[in-house]
């Protein structure tokens, strides 16, 4: 039988740090990431551009448009943020997809016994990954939220003692800041942790070609939790710095 855990495998440590398998793979996504954005920056320099530059442009301004109509003329000032969001998140879906991911075992050692386990293991199926990128968002919501209405007035959103009923719908935001954690993180992990389980059942019941619908349907499914993730993102900052009422 298959063996799914949903914690991350530890593969070696590096003085007292543990390396799981899903952080070796996020460091290989992370460098994979800077290559990319090299590539792209010196081709924006040469007279004769390649290929990828104009696919990498046309990627950047169909991204760039759908922020723009949440964020309208602010969406310049975020775009870094939102861009890096969406393309880590996907290219952390995707690299989970490739052939070897789950199925290349090490030995190691655990409680006194020699077991084998995955080398690498998707980046988003893991809750620790998720969770701070949720965490990343959120405050960096707050930081926009304050850096364009004042501390004061981006208080007054969560605290108002005008009445009792706005000071009750200031208790609710905070409880909805703290639940968009909760939210982004959880539903990340859990699209992307469900599609790997998926894939490896169907892999086991049977073994030839039969998985490969459901890799189209993953490489799918990640593209738009990316996509979900980073707009969910610019909603909650255009939220963060309208002046409210």
């Amino acid at each position: 039988m298959p063996a799914i855990s949903i914690k991350p495998e530890i593969v070696f440590h590096i003085l007292d740090f543990p390396v799981t398998n899903s952080l070796l793979l996020s460091t290989i996504v992370v460098f994979v990431f800077f290559l990319i954005a090299l590539k792209y920056k010196r081709e924006s320099f040469n007279v004769r551009k390649s290929s990828f530059y104009y696919f990498f442009q046309f990627i950047l301004k169909s991204i760039y448009s759908l922020f723009e109509s949440v964020l309208g003329e602010k969406t310049k000032y975020f775009f870094p943020l939102l861009f890096s969001f969406f393309m880590f998140i996907i290219l952390q879906n995707w690299f989970g997809l490739l052939p070897g991911i789950g199925s290349i075992l090490v030995k190691v050692q655990e409680h006194g016994e020699e077991i084998f386990i995955p080398l690498f293991r998707g980046g988003n199926a893991d809750l620790n990954t998720t969770f701070v990128l949720a965490l990343t968002s959120v405050i960096m919501i707050q930081v926009f939220g304050i850096k364009f209405l004042g501390f004061k007035d981006y208080l007054k959103k969560f605290v108002n003692l005008t009445n009792p009923l706005n000071f009750f719908l200031g208790f609710l935001e905070i409880i909805s800041e703290f639940s968009k954690v909760l939210s982004f993180s959880f539903r990340l992990f859990g699209n992307i942790f469900a599609g790997e389980v998926l894939l490896t059942i169907v892999a086991f019941l049977v073994p030839i070609l039969a998985s490969f619908p459901f890799i189209i349907l993953e490489v799918f499914v990640g593209f738009i939790q990316a996509l979900v993730f980073s707009m969910l993102t610019a909603v909650f900052i255009s939220g963060a710095i309208a002046t409210h009422h």
